[in-house]
């Protein structure tokens, strides 16, 4: 690709269609008959505002069923979303999904250290998985609820919602098109301030600080753009133990990956300091994206040949959250695994596990395939 079309790519943005398509691959399958039920499993913020809401817009999938330990929430979501009784769960009930044939996928979104059993249950109940960011508090959990899903025949994939979003999908097109030369150095910093009296500051609910819960896109962005997977990480926690936010987690972890074609990340992951950008430099150019990787508002720039422009990309059919949650049930209708899929979440399991012991050790921690 030379000339004009390299300009193209990567100055108006022409790409992220074929991002979609080239990147990951499309379902194909025949037009569906009905759209497919989702149980939400986790009825707190991020569940009732971002998720639940996005079901209306998908073309494959509806909201069917309710799963929470508060019978309150269940009352006014399940009345708002005109979910009947017979499909409200309290937690106790939740195998009883197993006999609801309105229920075709489980989205768990609770506190980290659940993850892994409701994801089980889900599969062993014949329920196709959809699980949050991170998948899990260990490795061993992740290979364990991907085994049970193997077991049962059911998909399993992860919430990284990045995968479906346009802007993201051109970054990787243009960081692995080899437009802006070989990638040298990446950087990759997402951090929030994180109020007091969260689950996410209880250790055994979020399993880890700010690398678990926010750490993890700086991490999952160095790896999509980077198009391979780190042979060497090393890392370095800042933590004030005075506040008391920080009693059982991290705040800050500094982290780099050593890619095997020669490529540096370094990544940022705090509690104390706002940050949610990335940024690719090559040979030719560079590519920055700020806001990045959240829910809405995104920005890109791409430097070559000694000029900056802002990249602007129309408005997709789908929002990030929507495709995400359509892609589950393509992927079911087409009988291909998910572009998320649960092995993408244990590849990030395991280089969490990889930075904890770098930051615990003082030393760089090398990675086998």
């Amino acid at each position: 690709m030379t000339g004009q079309a390299d300009r193209r790519l990567v100055l108006a943005g022409m790409g992220a269609t074929l991002a979609a398509g080239t990147l990951w691959g499309r379902a194909r399958a025949a037009e569906p008959t009905r759209r497919f039920g989702y149980a939400v499993v986790g009825l707190g913020s991020y569940a009732t505002n971002q998720i639940m809401p996005r079901l209306a817009e998908c073309e494959h999938a509806r909201l069917t069923a309710l799963v929470s330990g508060t019978p309150e929430k269940l009352e006014r979501y399940g009345s708002e979303y005109g979910i009947p009784a017979t499909h409200r769960y309290s937690y106790a009930q939740f195998d009883r999904i197993r006999d609801n044939p309105d229920i075709d996928i489980v989205y768990v979104i609770l506190p980290n250290s659940m993850h892994a059993e409701y994801s089980i249950r889900a599969a062993q109940a014949g329920k196709h998985v959809m699980c949050e960011k991170p998948m899990a508090v260990s490795a061993a959990e992740a290979e364990a609820m991907i085994a049970a899903c193997r077991q049962a025949g059911t998909k399993l994939m992860i919430g990284y919602r990045s995968h479906f979003e346009p802007y993201n999908l051109h970054a990787m097109e243009v960081a692995r098109s080899g437009v802006l030369g070989p990638t040298r150095i990446i950087t990759s910093e997402h951090g929030f301030y994180a109020q007091p009296n969260q689950w996410r500051l209880h250790r055994p609910l979020s399993g880890g600080g700010s690398l678990m819960d926010i750490g993890i896109y700086a991490l999952n962005a160095a790896r999509y753009l980077a198009g391979e997977e780190p042979v060497e990480v090393s890392a370095m926690e800042q933590t004030d133990k005075s506040d008391p936010r920080f009693a059982t987690v991290e705040d800050r972890i500094d982290f780099h990956l050593r890619f095997p074609g020669g490529a540096l990340a370094s990544c940022v992951s705090s509690y104390n300091s706002n940050h949610n950008a990335y940024r690719v430099h090559g040979q030719g150019g560079w590519l920055r994206a700020e806001p990045a990787t959240s829910y809405t508002g995104h920005q890109m720039w791409v430097h070559r040949d000694g000029e900056t422009q802002q990249v602007r990309l129309p408005t997709p059919a789908k929002n990030q959250f929507v495709a995400q949650l359509d892609h589950l049930p393509e992927a079911i209708m087409a009988g291909t695994e998910p572009r998320a899929s649960g092995e993408e979440g244990l590849r990030d399991m395991r280089l969490i596990e990889a930075i904890y012991q770098s930051a615990r050790e003082g030393r760089a921690i090398k990675l086998t395939a």
